[in-house]
């Protein structure tokens, strides 16, 4: 049986980024397993084509929640990475670190070292910015970014305009000391081509002589003596493996998964695991519980102006845009269809922006169930509007249905449980009808499909929130990160309570969402994690 330094449990957006920092000095031996198989798939490397994998089992796990009280009993559907790269490798690629104020909260909340002054310094490090080294942004990191303000659809332009006229700010960074207003996204590319973690961070650990990678392998079980992880079983071609790991396992499974296996292997909530026979490690309530996720919809408007619809919906305009790409690197295909948005107050108060817009210059209202054609849009020019409430307080869990490790497990998010989600609702969708009625919006838009926000009473609103919104995939919590074992899974190092040898290092362990996007939080994570790893071996 080999045995390890480290054992890194999933090759996703955290994963990815320790397997690099974990090896680059060479003096530990690392393993990375992953359930999924190779990124080296035309529509995972081609940005606009994370629609094309959706709805792919074989780079998605395609969970399903349970059913749904406060949206009508719907269950929503929760694509997840099973793949190099995991969610960075099927995202849409915007990348949001989140307002300084998510972070003091979390050291707020108990979690030494987590504020924004603590991480701030990860998130530079991770960057190759393409406006170069400054307070804000590194250089020299291995995740290049884009700023595709000169490439993205002019109609993204007439949008700020409509911002502006609606008396919001305008920034040119999200990212910077002014991340309020209307703006473009920069996203997770470079030269045309996806930057997943497994691009940016994993291809070069794999150069390394002291890394091994082993895909298709679903880890079963971590395996223990006493309370100390000592290894752990992975089924992979029909056959059953174990490993041994000789400093720790660390799992990065993401907000899913990793309370999943902590669950089968014996660390979790002691009723839930005796339930299905499996022998308690360590009694551990918060293990898929705090549940978070941002819940968003969509408004829909028809235009007298050329969108994305008219370029890519003919025949002619998919090969002229295909053959534009492979020649350039450039165009629609090159680009998220997030294009522009903005983080704005839509409560009249607020301390903090609490919404988040995304301006879509293209629209998809007529797709069949169970598709997301990115590349087969409406037949007529329209656009998209749409928001998420960024700092929802309602938390759901996460809970093994048996013993059986390819179950998927059961996922409650338990979405607008409070009174104050269900306001927030309202003030986003507000936000969005002040864009609407603004001179240039106004100007542009022929149709405003329903439902019309100018039409709809608060109810309305809340209504139609209930029967059409869904999640915008940023998943996260379910390891809380704090310093009592009765609520947390991990402390400030990122430990397991109670265990020894064993920590998780990805979005499970925020103890709240960030106000935005989690890719470029998740990676941070994963950055600082590894410092704290190397930490109690130097």
């Amino acid at each position: 049986m080999k045995t390890y330094d480290y054992i890194i449990i999933g090759a996703g957006s955290a994963g990815c980024v320790l397997a690099d920092k974990l090896s680059k000095n060479g003096q530990h031996n690392v393993l990375i397993l992953e359930a999924g198989g190779t990124d080296r798939r035309f529509w995972v490397q081609v940005p606009i084509g994370y629609g094309k994998n959706f709805f792919n089992p074989k780079v998605n796990w395609m969970y399903d929640t349970e059913a749904n009280e406060a949206l009508g009993g719907r269950s929503v559907y929760w694509p997840r990475g099973k793949v190099l790269g995991g969610s960075s490798a099927i995202n849409a690629m915007v990348y949001i670190r989140g307002m300084p104020h998510d972070f003091d909260d979390w050291k707020a909340a108990g979690n030494t070292g987590w504020g924004w002054d603590d991480v701030l310094p990860y998130f530079k490090e991770l960057e190759d910015h393409p406006w170069g080294a400054s307070d804000h942004h590194g250089t020299g990191g291995r995740l290049r970014l884009s700023d595709v303000t000169d490439d993205v659809h002019p109609l993204c332009h007439l949008y700020l305009k409509a911002c502006k006229e609606a008396g919001f700010d305008i920034t040119d960074d999200f990212n910077g000391p002014q991340y309020e207003g209307g703006g473009i996204y920069q996203i997770t590319t470079h030269k045309g081509v996806r930057q997943s973690s497994a691009n940016a961070f994993l291809r070069p650990a794999l150069k390394r002589p002291n890394v091994d990678l082993i895909t298709g392998a679903h880890v079963t079980r971590i395996l223990f003596d006493g309370t100390r992880a000592t290894g752990i079983e992975y089924h992979r071609k029909g056959s059953t493996h174990t490993v041994n790991a000789s400093t720790e396992v660390i799992l990065s499974g993401g907000a899913v998964n990793s309370p999943q296996l902590l669950q089968l292997s014996g660390v979790g909530p002691a009723e839930l695991l005796k339930s299905h026979g499996i022998d308690v490690v360590a009694d551990l309530p918060g293990v898929g519980a705090n549940m978070q996720d941002h819940l968003g919809v969509n408004y829909y408007y028809k235009v007298n102006q050329p969108t994305l619809n008219d370029a890519l919906g003919p025949w002619w305009g998919k090969m002229l845009q295909g053959m534009r790409y492979v020649f350039t690197r450039r165009g629609p295909l090159s680009l998220s269809i997030n294009q522009g948005g903005g983080f704005v107050r839509g409560k009249t108060g607020s301390p903090h922006p609490d919404v988040q817009l995304y301006f879509q210059p293209v629209s998809y209202t007529q797709a069949p169930a169970g598709e997301r054609p990115m590349m087969n849009p409406d037949p007529y020019s329209a656009i998209m509007i749409g928001n998420q409430p960024c700092r929802p307080t309602s938390r759901g869990h996460l809970s093994i249905r048996s013993s059986n490790p390819f179950d998927h497990p059961a996922i409650h998010p338990n979405y607008l449980s409070t009174d104050s989600d269900i306001a927030a609702i309202i003030d986003a969708a507000r936000a969005v009808q002040k864009i609407v009625a603004t001179p240039s919006m106004q100007g542009l838009i022929t149709e405003e499909m329903a439902p019309v926000l100018s039409e709809m009473s608060d109810q309305d609103i809340i209504d139609d929130f209930r029967k059409r919104s869904g999640t915008v995939f940023h998943a996260s919590c379910t390891c809380m990160m704090g310093p009592d074992p009765k609520t947390a899974v991990v402390d400030e190092t990122l430990k397991v309570h109670g265990i020894q040898g064993l920590r998780v290092v990805d979005a499970s362990i925020f103890p709240q969402v960030t106000s935005g996007n989690t890719n470029a939080p998740a990676m941070m994570v994963g950055a600082k994690g590894a410092d704290l790893i190397m930490r109690d071996v130097n």
